[in-house]
């Protein structure tokens, strides 16, 4: 980062000044990803349980699918899936460090019985009750794994900024205003030296004149 101005005593000020606000915004970002470091191992850990415990359900509801789907086949599925339904869902806005994210509350309960699916057992049979059983889990396994997905996406974006931001102000800023502090100091202090030798050369003058 190169900067110019005019070498004079309030520009030296002037980038002094500057350098030490962006010293004490290094100071603050730093300690800042220091803490979104410290967040985000602390919520890696349930997220990447949460994503297991999807997967594994997962792996237990689509394989139940395909066996209702044989014993029913895809319009039976169809038909066994109405009327659709709402699932209600309240999100919480939360904040940490700047970062914004959310809290996602199930109002709704998802698994149901079969009498609650309002379908007589005879006509669905147990293998569509297993898929829907599993693919009811599925879905709440999801929504409580919302808010740690979130809240990771939301603290690993923040992070990958915030180093950006360190490094622009450590590699660019703050070299860039040193080496102008140093050029000014320097040719101001040229400037009092050529000052001294332009008075001195007077004075032998005046000196000379008088005598």
């Amino acid at each position: 980062m190169k900067i110019l101005g005019p070498p004079t005593r309030s520009n030296l000020l002037r980038h002094r000044r500057r350098l030490e606000r962006v010293r004490k915004g290094i100071d603050l970002l730093t300690r800042k990803r220091q803490a979104l470091v410290a967040d985000l191992f602390r919520v890696a850990t349930p997220a990447i349980e949460a994503r297991g415990r999807v997967d594994a359900s997962a792996a237990r509801a689509y394989p139940a699918l395909l066996g209702a789907a044989a014993a029913h086949g895809a319009a039976g599925i169809d038909a066994m899936g109405w009327p659709a339904r709402q699932v209600e869902v309240e999100l919480t806005v939360t904040e940490s460090w700047g970062v914004a994210s959310g809290a996602v509350q199930r109002l709704t309960p998802v698994r149901r019985t079969v009498e609650a699916r309002g379908q007589a057992p005879p006509m669905t049979g147990p293998a569509a009750a297993a898929a829907a059983d599993e693919f009811e889990q599925m879905v709440e396994l999801l929504l409580d794994a919302a808010s740690t997905e979130l809240l990771l996406r939301r603290l690993a974006e923040a992070l990958a900024r915030t180093s950006r931001q360190v490094n622009t102000l450590e590699n660019r800023v703050a070299p860039g205003l040193s080496g102008e502090i140093h050029r000014v100091r320097a040719l101001l202090e040229e400037r009092e030296r050529e000052d001294h030798t332009r008075l001195k050369h007077l004075l032998r003058i005046r000196q000379g004149s008088t005598s």
